[in-house]
């Protein structure tokens, strides 16, 4: 006698969810979930990581700028904090000092790698090495260079006096005078960070047809007209995207300062915004006023970020 099956059960009566095989769709489900669970395990190890060591900072950072610590007790203070370094004479001066920073880098950490950059993708020869070598302060530890470039700038037996009293040129206080501490600075840091954008424009110049160049040269193009109307056209979004970055990256500027002058510098010309925000923290135990003021990059930062991408977009 054949069975009678109702719609929806198994032959044996059962219907999925009741002990049944799966259906189609659950049993596909079923083995995507098992097939990425490896995937999904790095995924939320990296969640709970950057959840933790970068937002959670950020958002106590918020909340402590609005607050005074004092003796263990937390209180709430508002806007007090904000006022009070707004009142702080070096704010500005740091303020100051970190546009005067970011300008001078991108005037020299900006353009050099990009010419180096050009350089070396004209070589023929020995390329590979000249490439490790630009590279090669990028792989010291910030601490060494900067201690190098220290003894450098020492005006009694630094090597770059040495030079300039070599050519009987007049020598330079360098980092004991306040016209030239913070180009001093800028030197450094040009010089400790310029592989990386190195290498990038190099890998930019080199998708570039070479089809462009033997055009303009056939149009009677200089270097300098072909740099101009094909090199810099070409490679624009690699170029507008590094300087969006070193400009942040520039505006936090903490190291090369704060190991070659101490931070300040002679009269006040070295000190920069993060600096100040070290001052707050660890040099007046005053965490409140030192997450305001990193509150207050933080807004200026992604402000000036934003605008430069609606610009992009609509240069675009």
């Amino acid at each position: 006698m054949a069975a009678i099956t109702v719609p929806g059960k198994a032959a044996n009566g059962l219907g999925p969810g009741e002990g049944g095989p799966p259906e189609p769709g659950r049993r596909g489900l079923v083995q995507k979930v098992r097939r990425n669970l490896s995937a999904y395990g790095f995924l939320v190890g990296a969640l709970l990581c950057f959840g933790f060591f970068t937002w959670y900072p950020m958002v106590r950072e918020v909340i402590m700028s609005f607050q005074k610590t004092r003796r263990g007790t937390t209180t709430w203070v508002g806007m007090e904090n904000l006022q009070r370094i707004f009142n702080d004479p070096a704010f500005w001066q740091a303020w100051r000092n970190t546009l005067l920073y970011t300008g001078l880098a991108l005037l020299l950490g900006f353009a050099v790698p990009f010419v180096v950059a050009i350089v070396l993708n004209e070589l023929r020869h020995a390329r590979s090495y000249l490439r490790i070598l630009v590279y090669l302060p990028v792989m010291m530890p910030p601490v060494a260079s900067v201690l190098l470039f220290k003894y450098f700038y020492d005006p009694d037996f630094g090597l770059f006096n040495h030079i300039l009293a070599f050519f009987h040129l007049p020598t330079s206080a360098w980092l004991n005078s306040t016209s030239t501490a913070m180009l001093s600075v800028v030197i450094a840091s040009t010089w400790m960070n310029m592989g990386g954008a190195t290498l990038i424009y190099l890998a930019a110049l080199q998708t570039i047809p070479g089809e462009l160049y033997e055009a303009a040269e056939l149009d009677g193009a200089g270097l300098l007209r072909k740099i101009w109307h094909v090199t810099i056209p070409q490679t624009r979004l690699i170029l507008s995207l590094l300087l969006l970055l070193q400009i942040v990256a520039t505006m936090q500027v903490f190291v090369e300062p704060f190991l070659l002058t101490g931070g300040n510098g002679p009269q006040g010309s070295t000190t920069t915004v993060v600096y100040l925000v070290y001052q707050y923290a660890f040099n007046f135990n005053n965490y409140g006023s030192a997450s305001a003021l990193g509150l207050v990059m933080l807004l200026v930062l992604a402000g000036f970020s934003a605008v430069y991408v609606r610009l992009s977009r609509e240069t675009d």
